[in-house]
């Protein structure tokens, strides 16, 4: 094997870079009505742009809270969960759907402990009247 075939087999092996990955930021009701309360407190030049680089912010995320905050939005203010929108009669029908099919299941059990009840019977000769079943039941 050559050197540079066993210098990649090493780089391969030694690479311990770990990549972080992006998490979008979220932030509550109560730190964006803060930062709009700062941010009108603000009355020189550039110290809206200090207190944006401060917190890491954007001046569109100011411009779209104070929207938010102007159209009587407040929850429009807290976070907002991402991703498809929950149906609750779709979550009730796939609920009740594992339900049902669990109840089958016990009946099906149920069904064949009556057969092998009834079989046993049989063997031993002891004769069960099928209405004393059903009145016990």
């Amino acid at each position: 094997m050559s050197q540079t075939e066993e210098n990649k087999e090493t780089a391969k092996g030694t690479n311990t870079e770990v990549v972080a990955k992006a998490k979008r930021r979220q932030y509550t009701a109560e730190y964006k009505l803060g930062i709009l309360h700062e941010a009108e407190a603000c009355k020189g030049h550039g110290e809206i742009g200090a207190l944006l680089r401060h917190e890491g912010l954007y001046s569109s995320l100011l411009a779209k809270w104070r929207q938010q905050r102007e159209t009587g939005n407040l929850a429009g203010l807290a976070a907002q969960r991402r991703g498809p929108k929950v149906d609750e009669q779709a979550q009730e029908l796939a609920h009740l759907q594992r339900e049902n099919n669990h109840l089958r299941e016990k009946l099906k059990q149920a069904e064949l402990i009556m057969d092998v009840q009834k079989k046993v019977a049989q063997m031993l000769g002891v004769t069960l009247a099928e209405h004393n079943l059903d009145e016990e039941a």
